[in-house]
């Protein structure tokens, strides 16, 4: 795979990302080990992380995905040079008490902090890619559809989260910067305030990009092609909606997949992946894929990595069979009558999982 320039930093990373917050939930230390290396094997030198994971977010996980794969790094020293490693600094506390006790903000103490953990915690120098994991300022995200603007409250301005940035970047703790969960104005916004202040810009924005969530099309796409920045489509399997293996079972019923993470995780709290409209939708875009000879999961990855919205894709992944899977997608074309007919069940069924 040839490798894509992430904005205008000096990372050059492949177009599939191994994302990570599956390890130390639904995978444990010794495979997350063996996925780590294969993936190195095949290939996929561009790894994801996050100081919250794993999730769902717990007390007893929080910060374990970065162990694991420290622990990882420090067993294969080697092989640290060879990977581009991006981790994030978690938002407001969102109902973890754990995540800086509570704290409806991020301070720049915070994030200076934050990342001195992960280095830490990943037995790394140096992190390539530092995200905001999600704003600090009131916005809707993570199933919210609307901006209600009566929520607003004082927190720490985007200048000097920008600043914290900037400062973890000169003291060569950081290579480059990103988003993560962010709107148009956010993009904009970071985009001007490095530009009037000379700080460091904005590289990449880590949103959910999938066949049940185009909300990137509705204007995000535009404001990051214009200024430079590149997307990291996550969730292209929408929680393995995409997989098609719930089209029969449901994600509530007793045939559902007992381990997959809608069924452990999503069943009943209903957000975004776990609404009867997403699947619903999932399974008429699987039938699609089916009536044209492509597994779900192929035609998913497929449109995806053939978008020209997006840098690189991050997989999430289980086993060693659901990472060969995904990487096997890479190269398959979709046809203009395919891609007519995914346009048709979006303009009828919308974004469900935005």
């Amino acid at each position: 795979m040839k490798t894509i320039q992430l904005g205008q930093s000096d990372l050059h990373v492949p177009p599939i990302c191994l994302g990570t917050m599956t390890f130390a939930e639904q995978v444990d230390e010794p495979t997350t080990h063996s996925l780590l290396s294969h993936a190195l094997e095949r290939g996929l030198t561009f790894w994801d992380t996050a100081e919250m994971y794993a999730v769902p977010p717990r007390p007893e996980t929080f910060q374990v995905t970065e162990r694991f794969i420290g622990n990882w790094i420090a067993n294969n020293p080697s092989a640290r040079q060879k990977i581009t490693l991006a981790t994030k600094v978690a938002g407001p506390s969102r109902g973890m008490p754990w995540v800086r006790g509570g704290a409806m903000d991020v301070t720049k103490a915070d994030i200076i902090a934050a990342c001195d953990g992960s280095l830490q915690r990943l037995q790394t120098d140096v992190i390539d890619l530092y995200q905001l994991h999600w704003p600090t300022r009131n916005v809707p995200i993570f199933g919210m559809a609307h901006f209600d603007p009566s929520k607003d409250r004082e927190v720490t301005s985007m200048h000097t989260q920008l600043d914290a940035l900037n400062t973890l970047v000169q003291a060569g703790k950081v290579r480059a910067v990103g988003l993560s969960n962010e709107t148009p104005y956010g993009v904009h916004e970071f985009v001007r305030l490095a530009e009037q202040h000379s700080l460091v810009r904005v590289a990449s924005v880590q949103n959910a990009y999938c066949l049940l969530n185009r909300s990137h099309e509705n204007g995000l796409d535009e404001t990051m092609h214009r200024l430079g920045v590149s997307l990291l489509a996550y969730s292209p399997l929408a929680y393995g909606l995409l997989t098609g293996k719930y089209d029969r079972s449901g994600i509530t019923g007793p045939d559902a997949p007992a381990q997959a993470r809608i069924t452990k995780f999503e069943s009943t709290r209903k957000q975004r992946w776990g609404r009867p409209e997403s699947l619903a939708a999932a399974r008429r875009y699987n039938a699609l894929a089916i009536e044209n000879s492509m597994t779900p999961t192929q035609m998913a990855l497929a449109f995806c990595y053939t978008k020209w919205q997006v840098a690189s894709t991050i997989i999430g992944v289980t086993s060693q069979a659901q990472l060969d899977e995904n990487i096997k997608a890479w190269g398959t074309v979709l046809t203009p009558e395919v891609l007519k007919a995914i346009d048709a069940i979006r303009a009828e069924m919308r974004d469900p999982a935005v």
